[in-house]
Order: C-alpha cells, then structure tokens, then sequence
C-alpha cells in the first residue's frame, strides 16, 4: 500500500525510534516498504535500517526516490518522528475515501507554541506528508489525519 520515505544524514538513534513506531502498519501489511535515503551519514544510520529490513540508498534525496518506490502511496517523515497509536486505521480509512494528500497532527507533546508557529519556517516533513503516488509533485494543500506524530523537531 504505502512506501516510507525517510531522509537521513546521522540519524541513528532517531531512525530507529521512527522505525518503531513502523512495525504495526508492515505487520497489518499497510506499509509495504521503508526507503531511507542516506544524505552522508558516518554513524551508524546504515546498520540500522539494514538491520530493520529497509532499503538503504546512500547518496540520494527522500524525492529523488520517490519515483522508484513500490507503494501506490508515499509517507514522508523526518527521523525522530514517531506515529502514535491508531495511524494504521487513521491511513487506511484516508487512502479508501480520498485521493488527495494529508498531514499527521501533533501529539499535545510536541505542540509548538503559537510564536513558532507563526514566525518559524517548518519542515516540509515534520508532520509527516502522506501523498499518493500519482499527485507527487504536484503542489496541493494536505488534509489533516485523526492520527497523531510526536514531532521530531
């Protein structure tokens, strides 16, 4: 069903958090493949998606791989970040009704305060992008998911 994109550069201790919270949606057969795209790391990022069984890509961008990843649609997330319980049915129940993009909310933990909100520029990825396949690249507002991230920014 969907492809994890994650993009790295010596992250290992946040890819395998994020990689955790993974483990419910490939077992109920959701997520169908991680791909993380290694931007240079020198810790150990690399064992720990091979150890996990994600396809690791050194040298390439999370929408340089994109294209060749097998999901019908992509999750974009940050490393660090850690979907809450539920996103499996949140994800399911969004790809059956709709065909448009959509976001994850923030855990009450990892809320920014209002400032932030307003004055900072956010990562693209933060909250994770939940995208089908054929609409990447195509710029479009997301929808928001019942499900929760704990944010790793």
């Amino acid at each position: 069903m969907i492809s994890v994109l994650i993009e790295t550069k010596d992250h290992e201790a946040e890819l395998a958090r994020t990689l955790a919270s993974l483990v419910q949606g490939a077992v109920e057969g959701v997520v169908r493949e991680v791909v993380v795209c290694d931007r240079g790391s020198t810790d150990g990022t690399a064992l720990v998606a091979e150890h996990a069984g994600c396809v690791f890509v050194a040298g390439t961008s999370a929408q340089d791989q994109a294209e060749t990843a097998r999901g019908d649609w992509l999750l974009f997330l940050q490393p660090g970040a850690r979907l809450a319980s539920g996103w499996v049915e949140s994800v399911r129940e969004h790809i059956a009704v709709s065909k448009v993009p959509a976001r994850f909310s923030r855990s009450s933990q990892t809320a920014l305060p209002v400032w932030s909100r307003l004055l900072t520029r956010r990562n693209a990825f933060a909250e994770g992008l939940l995208i089908p396949k054929p609409a990447f690249g195509r710029p479009r507002k997301p929808l928001r998911l019942r499900a929760e991230i704990h944010a790793a920014d």
